[in-house]
């Protein structure tokens, strides 16, 4: 206690010196301790519900939201499982308590009060079986929550509601419990709603479920389209209770059994490609604590580099505190020696500064805490803009009890690591030093721990620097590479005809009105209605067979994403033809089924051979003749993933045409297509209030077509591109942090040595130097530590870059014009960080220097 009242008045008596120190901690522990509250809650925090750690999924990889037939993957890993599949494990697998199924991606909803006329409320919502709130062991808030009698075929429809939707949109108004209402046109009744925190088993950047329904209620909602008593359907996670003693290897053996026996009987319906890999597919049983975590296989890697950079920015400004700490101690070494004279034990001299330096750490732990909260919230923002301001992220900014322990932890290490050297190098004085004066140049052991601190900033000032620029570089890249559309003046307007309780055959006739009456809008000059445009993050993708061709091989790669649009639709995006036609209004009913492809499609499938005239078709060898190529469009970019590979073939279809498939799979598939989501508005110059003027026309059309929002495409584009924007936008500020770190930490050291070689330097001035060369002389000084650091920062920035050369794109991990911009800029940081000393060490006055020594 005495040393720590001694530290706290040795702090008071040197205000600076404690804010300096103290701030220049806080964000160091700030930055460190942001990206560990994203890291525990994204990859380390468990589901929360009852003992979490008995939970077990079956599947090892994260799949969104649907995979047709037998075999799934390249490796043949299934991870999405249909609703046969899911019984038929339970049935046979005892050693579960309880094996709950969940959907693999969401339900869009409209939900509404019954009888109210308003607009329904677009909701998002999830299929789940009946159990899955009993297997992970969650209680009601209020009412009842869903049980296997409630997910029955014919049972009364009912829902679950979740805790944040009840309390943001619903008011806490527990006269929900019990109530009904319209879900997509259908009467439910909402049964309860579940605990507070509780957000399902699956946590995920976007579409978090408001409402849980039954599984068989998929029926209801989705009609023809569903996917429930599909056999190869797959849309399932699966997360299940082991009983105790069970051994899990053993358990993932027998499912592997059960597995392929149900494939076995399945056989017959399989297709030739599928009925050569049955028997390699495979499964794996994982812990499912963490539920299904595609918010932690989308972000980890991003997460690593960010608390690896944060962990740069930490050093460089414990290297600060070390100096601190060292040139004050130094500064004090008179009075330490006259104390080692007197009989002052080095032991309690030595604890005296370690104290100091972990009250140090401690308040810059504490301030650090209100920076942790204000980047948490940054990087929230960054991540999850998709969605718009009301998608529901379960991330909470506020620390919580682990995130204070690990900010405790890094305190009470910094303090007592990085103090614990200056501390032992200052008790070491020789009481002779006593009778010097203070002013004496300091021991070259003391001069080289500060400069060598000085060179280990200015290094890991550069790494951080370098990877910020090519980050940096990299983002651009990203956004301004060739996607093969125009964005500038386009809108993507954002529907789901889905909750409407239309009939498909309605679709293309609503489709038209809606085309004439956008086309009336002031500032519209295009409209294209498509199944989902390019880069907004959907995907639809079948096997291809070409006419005349024999079945292809069981791995061979023939896969494609298709669309179904309007006419006009490569005009209003601003896509070229390379030879053919697009889609056209003469693309009827009547007249022969037509496609479109893409350039890669040609390439592949057609090879050299023009593909006009030619026919193709999806999956099976009976359909091959389904489209015939009327034209071929250049490449555009459509997924939001894998952008340094090549764009994959797509081909596009007309909504005015529908196929008469006689398998049900493909013809629910076709269905659905013709419920389009997405209209690519092009209205140049930017007029004025478009949302407003596109719901108008809307609902002018039908008042209950839902419309979610209207965005400018180049946001759209951007947002693509979220995780990559916070990447680079938080290493900039780490980058910018570790340069100001590193220049503070450079300037407090030249201006200590300044100090100390006063009497050096007047006794020079005095015996003819001029101010001139006392400058150089500092400028040397300080340029000799920036140059071993650049030195040795160089090689270990090309290492950096090597190794997250994942995340780079169209630039190169060594580019050498980044690496001199930053080293450049380092220098010139240097250089503004010497001169203040160097001049004052220039404005010395010999005389007074001498008197004083």
């Amino acid at each position: 206690m005495l040393d720590l009242r001694e530290a706290l008045r040795q702090l008071r008596k040197a205000p600076g010196f404690t804010a300096t120190a103290a701030i220049t901690l806080a964000l160091g522990i700030g930055a460190t301790t942001a990206i560990f509250t994203l890291v525990h809650q994204v990859m380390l925090k468990s589901l929360p519900v009852t003992r979490p750690e008995e939970l077990w999924r079956i599947g090892d990889k994260i799949r969104c939201c649907n995979w047709g037939g037998y075999t799934q993957g390249d490796d043949g890993d299934f991870s999405l499982f249909s609703w046969e599949t899911y019984q038929n494990f339970r049935a046979h697998t005892p050693e579960f308590v309880d094996l709950a199924a969940l959907q693999a991606g969401n339900a869009p909803l409209g939900v509404r009060r019954a009888g109210s006329q308003a607009q329904a409320d677009t909701r998002n919502g999830q299929y789940v079986s009946g159990n899955f709130f009993r297997t992970l062991g969650v209680a009601p808030w209020i009412g009842r929550l869903m049980t296997d009698g409630d997910d029955q075929e014919g049972a009364p429809p009912v829902a679950v509601m979740s805790f944040h939707i009840w309390q943001d949109k619903y008011g806490s108004d527990p006269s929900v419990a019990g109530a009904s209402y319209q879900i997509n046109g259908h009467p439910f009744t909402v049964i309860g709603v579940a605990a507070p925190g509780f957000y399902g088993a699956k946590l995920a950047g976007f579409g978090m479920p408001d409402f849980w329904l039954p599984a068989t209620t998929e029926l209801l909602i989705d009609g023809a389209t569903a996917r429930l008593k599909r056999p190869n359907g797959n849309f399932l996670d699966l997360i299940g209770r082991v009983r105790p003693g069970v051994n899990p290897k053993s358990l993932e053996a027998k499912l592997k059994v059960e597995f392929h026996n149900w494939l076995a009987s399945h056989v017959p319906d399989m297709e030739p490609g599928e009925k050569q890999l049955w028997r390699q597919q495979t499964l794996h049983l994982i812990p499912g604590g963490s539920g299904v975590a595609a918010m932690r296989d989308q972000y980890q890697d991003g997460l690593k580099l960010l608390l690896i950079a944060a962990g740069c920015v930490l050093l460089v400004a414990c290297a600060n505190l070390a100096n601190l700490m060292l040139a004050r101690g130094l500064k004090d070494r008179a009075q330490t020696s006259i104390r080692v004279a007197l009989g002052a034990p080095r032991a309690r001299l030595v604890r005296k500064a370690l104290v100091e330096s972990v009250l140090l750490a401690m308040m810059g732990g504490v301030l650090g805490i209100g920076v942790a909260y204000a980047g948490t919230r940054l990087i929230l923002h960054l991540a999850f803009q998709i969605g718009g301001p009301n998608n529901y992220v379960p991330i909470d900014s506020t620390p919580s009890w682990p995130v204070l322990l690990f900010t405790l932890g890094v305190s009470l290490a910094t303090g007592v690591v990085f103090g614990i050297a200056p501390a032992w190098m200052t008790s070491h004085a020789d009481p002779v030093e006593a009778l010097r004066g203070a002013n004496r140049t300091v021991g070259s052991r003391r001069s080289l721990a500060q400069k060598s601190l000085v060179v280990a900033q200015v290094a890991m000032s550069l790494v951080l620097l370098s990877a910020a620029a090519l980050l940096g570089q990299s983002l651009r890249n990203l956004e301004h590479q060739n996607f093969g559309f125009e964005t500038q003046g386009r809108y993507i307007a954002w529907i789901n005809p889905m909750l409407g309780n239309y009939k498909p055959e309605q679709m293309e006739i609503m489709f038209r009105q809606i085309d004439d009456r956008l086309l009336q809008t002031p500032g519209v000059r295009m409209v294209a209605p498509a199944l989902y445009a390019p880069m907004t993050g959907d995907s639809w993708n079948d096997g291809i067979r070409v006419e005349g061709r024999p079945e292809p091989g069981a791995r061979e790669d023939t896969g494609s994403g298709w669309v179904r649009i309007m006419p006009g639709f490569f005009e209003t995006i601003g896509a070229k033809m390379v030879s053919g036609r697009p889609i056209t209004d003469e693309d009827t009913a009547r007249t022969r089924k037509v496609a479109v492809i893409n350039e890669a499609f040609a390439k592949r499938f057609f090879k050299d051979q023009n593909p006009i005239g030619r026919h193709f078709g999806p999956s099976k060898i009976k359909y091959s003749g389904t489209y015939e190529v009327v034209g071929v469009s250049r490449d555009m970019r459509y997924m939001t993933y894998d952008y340094k590979d090549p764009i994959r073939p797509m081909f596009w279809v007309p909504e005015a045409q529908t196929v008469e498939f006689d398998d049900p799979a493909f013809r629910s598939g076709e269905i659905w297509s013709h419920y389009l989501y997405n209209i690519v508005i092009w209205a140049p110059g930017n007029p004025p209030g478009i949302e407003e003027r596109v719901r108008k026309a809307l609902a002018s059309v039908d008042p209950d077509l839902v419309l979610y929002s209207v965005d400018p495409y180049s946001n759209v584009v951007s947002a693509d591109f979220q995780q990559e924007t916070m990447i680079a936008t938080l290493t900039m500020l780490f980058g910018a942090l570790g340069l100001v770190l590193a220049a503070v930490g450079l300037y407090g050291v030249m201006a200590y040595t300044v100090e100390q070689r006063t009497s050096e330097i007047g006794v020079r001035m005095a015996l003819g130097a001029d101010r001139g060369g006392v400058v150089r002389m500092v400028l040397r000084g300080a340029f000799s530590q920036v140059g071993i650091g650049l030195a040795l920062g160089i090689p270990a920035a090309v290492g950096a870059g090597t190794l997250m050369t994942k995340e780079l794109f169209g630039v190169q991990p060594w580019d050498p014009v980044w690496l001199t911009l930053a080293t450049l800029l380092l220098s010139a940081a240097g250089l503004l960080a010497s001169v203040i000393p160097a001049s004052r060490a220039a404005s010395v006055e010999p005389m007074l220097a001498l008197r004083n020594e």
